[in-house]
């Protein structure tokens, strides 16, 4: 890599409060690097997970703990307008119910209470094309799976020794071979939530018999977690209802499992609470790094346009992390800084 364009094109992504484009950045430094070669940088090999480690690892090294989680959790940057690919295509949208165009992002997050750190990624595309039968519509889909791909950053970061205790997910990553991977496989321990459906057994002869029941019409303790079996799971969890209070003042449920048979409700909750920061993380790619404000048309520059975005994340934490103060207040001083410079060129412009 390059690493005077990743910088450059890094603070440019954090800077630029609109459609990032090479020509956009040559222009801003007064064409000391031009455009052509900018456009080179993003159609280089395309950058991935490895490359990402390697400009991580040493602030993971700083703030790493015994105690820390790893995050997965994926999103989509929506394309409506962008001429569909591999790539770019339809996914399901758990949050919205329903298929989008774009592209779909498997982040894997490292939070160490004090840092929130991106440290693994997948674009998950689907080259294979098929006619489906009833609406005879061409469609596309993966030759691997999330849950797959969720694994292989698993045994990456067991390969690069990463001090950790948690995997924690949504319920979309529940299922058993995840969770026996992260617990016989690794020794890890999980936090993951369960759809209502879910079949359990709360007692080992249940289980042998083969008596599940669905984890919604349970009779729960108060604040209190159950030992229990998860179909298909060799293994007992810890079963725990968490009720919560939204926004709008009406109550939701949260159905969780744990590895930790030590747990309690209070810290089963407290631990699963870091999950939100992967949330935070997306927040920031779409609206303070610009990752869906790129032109760029080919696979390969498409690519790497979202590794740079999340680089420019991470070096947006640094800034965080040395400032104590959070990205968006991080962007909107940058924002008043550059319309007081607009102001005083506008006022020069007047005057002369």
């Amino acid at each position: 890599m390059k690493t005077e364009i990743l910088e450059l094109y890094s603070d440019y992504l954090i800077s630029s409060f609109n459609y990032t484009t090479a020509t956009d950045l040559s222009n801003a430094l007064n064409g000391a690097i031009s455009h052509d070669k900018v456009t080179r940088f993003l159609s280089q090999e395309v950058l991935g997970s490895k490359q990402l480690w390697l400009l991580t690892k040493g602030v993971v090294r700083q703030y790493e703990r015994e105690d820390a989680v790893l995050i997965f959790d994926d999103t989509i940057e929506e394309k409506p307008h962008t001429k569909g690919s591999e790539l770019i295509c339809w996914h399901h949208d758990h949050t919205k119910n329903r298929s989008v165009k774009g592209i779909n992002i498997l982040n894997c997050v490292y939070n160490s209470g004090v840092a929130t750190l991106p440290i693994g990624f997948d674009l998950v595309k689907n080259p294979l094309q098929f006619s489906d039968i009833e609406t005879r519509k061409v469609k596309r889909k993966s030759t691997i799976t999330k849950n797959e791909l969720l694994r292989n950053q698993l045994r990456v970061c067991q390969r690069n020794q990463l001090k950790y205790q948690y995997v924690l997910t949504d319920s979309w990553f529940g299922s058993k071979e995840n969770m026996t991977f992260i617990v016989q496989d690794l020794g890890k321990h999980f936090i993951m939530a369960l759809k209502s459906n879910r079949t359990v057994a709360l007692r080992e002869e249940d289980k042998k018999q083969g008596r599940f029941t669905r984890i919604d019409s349970l009779k729960w303790l108060e604040h209190r977690p159950v030992k229990g079996w998860i179909k298909g799971l060799n293994f007992p969890v810890s079963l725990h209802r968490q009720v919560f209070t939204n926004k709008d003042g009406s109550t939701g449920l949260l159905y969780l499992a744990c590895s930790d048979l030590n747990c309690n409700a209070s810290e089963i909750e407290a631990i699963y609470k870091k999950r939100w920061s992967v949330e935070v993380f997306h927040k920031t790619l779409k609206s303070n790094i610009g990752l869906a404000k790129s032109p760029t048309k080919c696979i390969r520059t498409q690519s790497n346009h979202v590794f740079m975005s999340i680089y420019a994340a991470l070096q947006l934490e640094c800034l965080h992390l040395k400032h104590k103060i959070n990205h968006f207040a991080l962007r909107s001083r940058l924002y008043i800084k550059a319309l007081q410079q607009a102001m005083k060129e506008l006022a020069l412009l007047k005057s002369a």
